[in-house]
């Protein structure tokens, strides 16, 4: 750590000098930094773009200068500057809201692309408006193409065949981690990011820049509030509830905002098939606090604890499957239960210092402790039979046939503590007009111990026909050091470049890798307002712990890192249509991985085999198109097409389908609102996704040679605003009745899928279901 801090503090004396220019912060009349501003000297290619933060620098010769802000969300605003040798003139450019008139209140939500390639911005007021069974601010990424999310009980995705694991998540630069051991859906819990203290939100599918880290599948930056005005909210619905408070202090050098969410799913999971007792119990608290030192140094402090309670005890199920003539009915009676704990404590502390008007440095300390408990202890007797289909049969919807009778037990007591820590210095620094370089170290250490102590069986007909038993214990210890630099040059306003690489070593496996990258993005001087966009890249994930324990819950500690080559080609279009903004997305990509490690989805749970015996691919094309539909309210229209396969070394087959492999993904999300009243407003989440392969559990010859039935769910809401402050049309306050209808077509949408042998050994795949059609009544307030 001393070698690092020198080698820092080496870098930045040398660096440091003088310019000439102008910087600043732009903000919305109420207060609120707004990023992705696009800052102009008006009769020139010189320009910049604002940070997450709202901040710029723009270093210019002396003179005095005509400087546009433009947003797509707010007016043009122009201010005259005048700048003088070696000083930096310091400004504050206000915006206001660009609106559309309803009547008498307007309705705004906003997806849209900022200039860096491959990167989505959402707006935080999409994802608030989303119906969903929690509110989880993830699900709003399933309505983007290549994103797939076939639960809604669960805040897990898989982006363009890629597995749950291989997503980074960053909130305010501080890395978030997600449970190790949790097996299903309904067991997870919430997601991270809380919507009501976000305030804006990035999203790549791939091709993303070499600062951004070293999984193979996405990227979700996530910025919370820095705020100076006071404001508050508080949601309850019938599946939990939330609140959240932000503010400044009276010097408005801190900054706070700090929210509580309580999930209980326990009605929601009373619609799943299995009938029984749930009390499912989910809770988090977050707070980020921002204290301004200097002028020149502010420090964030990121802490957040999530608590989650799972206890069921199973009564009984009946499933029934096949075809209408061929159909099967599942009977099961159940006796135990099942208990999962998990606790987790994440935080973080990031110091920014401006050494000069050039020169921004970042010094991020994170860390994370986990303590996890599963305990099961269920025993099963099923009962299998044929059902008589024949409507002019005495028997007709009853079992005519038993084929099978036996048991399941299943045994569990597992345990994981976790501990990671994380220290990265990341630094930007603007060398001239056209010219930004950024680079960083980073180091971390991570202290995993896991119990695992397994045993199930089945029989069939008073005969045990499988066994399978699992214990072991293991303990990881180690050092992760990385390191990133890249170059962005705009070689006009019109066409800029970025490249650049990324360091990763560990100490386990002894791999030193490096990962270079590339992007590119053109605007030529057309009528139409197109940007071509394009990306090269490498991707490589050494393993986690995860990755590294086998079925027998062995550690292979030799498994060496996976390496995804990214290639990317699109296009962005804005158009006007009926007098209002529309933009259409589209992307072309193909991945080509090798040193690919399989594994099989048991729900959510992923299972590795813990080989680097395989390689694979996936390429598709991702479509959106988004705009005002209805004039004030954002809406969207996704299409995903993907085509996944991996080749596995030694089962005799070539390329077959990955897990993850969806090959159609639609999503609507569609917003309208009585004509003349904007305060009624109903919002409609559309999904659609093929089947997903599946196969026996631990087959290895067998793997995804079966397809399973689509996912189909349509979630509908309802709301009516009313304003309880005498401003009549002032946003901020005002109350909310929604009521919800979750998966109103009332689709049995398959998660996974029991094996059950008959009397002759014969295996049938019995679908496990999610919810069914839900009523959800919501109460929100917001001051």
């Amino acid at each position: 750590m001393r070698l690092l801090l020198s080698l820092i503090l080496c870098v930045c004396c040398s660096l440091a000098y003088g310019q000439s220019g102008i910087e600043g912060v732009v903000k919305s009349k109420s207060g609120a930094t707004i990023p992705s501003v696009n800052v102009q000297i008006n009769q020139s290619t010189k320009g910049t773009t604002t940070n997450n933060n709202g901040q710029f620098r723009l270093p210019l010769n002396a003179g005095t200068y005509i400087i546009s802000f433009t947003h797509v969300s707010y007016q043009t605003y122009h201010d005259t500057v005048k700048v003088s040798d070696n000083q930096f003139v310091k400004i504050e450019a206000l915006l206001e809201e660009r609106t559309e008139v309803l009547g008498e209140v307007k309705i705004e939500d906003r997806l849209e692309e900022v200039n860096e390639v491959s990167i989505t911005k959402i707006d935080p007021i999409s994802a608030q408006a989303l119906v969903t069974p929690f509110g989880d601010f993830t699900k709003v990424l399933a309505t983007l193409p290549g994103v797939v999310s076939n639960n809604e009980l669960s805040s897990a995705y898989s982006v363009r065949g890629g597995s749950f694991d291989e997503n980074l998540v960053y909130v305010n630069d501080i890395p978030i981690y997600r449970p190790f051991l949790v097996s299903n859906g309904q067991q997870e819990g919430l997601s991270f990011v809380n919507s009501a203290m976000v305030e804006s939100v990035s999203f790549s599918a791939g091709g993303w820049q070499p600062k951004y880290g070293d999984k193979l599948s996405s990227v979700l930056n996530v910025n919370y509030k820095k705020t100076k005005t006071f404001g508050a909210s508080a949601n309850i619905h019938l599946l939990g509830g939330s609140a959240h408070v932000e503010g400044t202090s009276g010097d408005e050098k801190l900054t706070y905002v700090a929210g509580i969410r309580h999930k209980s799913a326990q009605y929601l999971l009373n619609t799943l098939e299995t009938q029984g007792q749930y009390l499912p119990k989910f809770t988090d608290f977050q707070a980020l606090v921002n204290y301004q030192i200097s002028d020149n140094t502010e420090i964030d402090i990121l802490g957040s604890y999530a608590r989650n309670r799972y206890l069921t005890e199973p009564e009984s199920r009946e499933t029934e499957f096949g075809t209408f003539n061929q159909s099967f009915r599942l009977f099961v009676g159940f006796v135990g239960q099942e208990i999962l704990q998990y606790d987790t404590y994440q935080g973080g502390l990031k110091l920014t210092h401006h050494f000069n008007e050039s020169w921004t440095s970042k010094l991020i300390v994170s860390g994370v402790y986990g303590i996890e408990r599963e305990y099961t202890d269920i025993e099963g007797g099923y009962r299998l039979c044929d059902v008589d289909k024949n409507l002019g049969s005495n028997s007709f919807n009853e079992c005519v046939f038993i084929r099978g009778i036996g048991s399941n037990y299943d045994y569990g007591r597992n345990t994981l503590e976790a501990n990671i820590v994380n220290v990265e210095n990341r630094n930007e620094i603007i060398l001239d007009d056209n010219d930004v370089v950024e680079f960083g170290l980073g180091y971390s250490y991570q202290n995993i111990e896991d119990q695992l102590n397994e045993y199930s069986f089945k029989d069939s007909s008073d005969y045990v026909t499988e066994i399978q038993a699992l214990s072991s214990e293991n303990q990881l210890k180690s050092n992760r050091y990385t390191a990133f630099v890249q170059h962005t040059h705009y070689f006009s306003s019109k066409f800029n470049s970025t490249y650049g690489a990324r360091l990763n070593y560990w100490d386990v496996n002894e791999q030193l890798l490096i990962s270079p990258r590339v992007q590119f993005s053109y605007a030529p001087q057309w009528q139409k307002d197109v940007v071509f966009n394009a990306a090269v890249g490498l991707y490589q994930q050494q393993p986690f712990y995860r990755e590294l324990r086998d079925f027998n819950g062995d550690l292979n500690r030799d498994l060496k890192a996976q390496r995804s080559l990214h290639i990317i080609g699109g296009m962005n279009y804005s158009f006007k249509w009926w007098d209002r903004d529309f933009k259409f997305i589209s992307e072309l990509y193909y991945k080509r991985i090798s040193n690919v490690v399989p594994y099989e989805i048991d729900n959510v749970k992923v299972r590795y085999y813990a080989n680097n015996d395989a390689k694979a691919y996936a390429a598709g094309l991702d479509l959106r198109l988004s705009g005002e539909f209805i004039p004030g309210a954002e809406s969207w229209f996704s299409l995903g097409v993907l085509n996944a396969r991996e080749d596995v070394a030694g089962d005799g087959r070539s390329y077959i389908r990955r897990p993850t492999d969806q090959r159609i993904n639609m999503a609507i999300f569609f917003q309208d609102h009585l004509p003349g009243n904007p305060t009624i407003r109903v919002s409609l989440n559309l999904l659609y996704g093929s089947g997903l392969p599946f196969g026996p559990p631990q087959d290895y010859e067998r793997r995804n040679v079966f397809n399973g039935d689509s996912y189909t769910r349509l979630d509908i809401g309802f709301s009516k605003l009313f304003y309880i402050n005498e401003l009549k049309y002032n946003k901020k306050r005002q109350l909310i009745l929604s009521a919800e209808v979750l998966n109103l077509f009332g689709t049995s949408n398959a998660i996974s899928y029991t094996w059950i042998s008959d009397v002759n050994n014969n295996q049938f795949a019995v679908p496990n279901t999610l919810s069914a059609r839900f009523l959800n009544i919501k109460l929100s307030l917001k001051i």
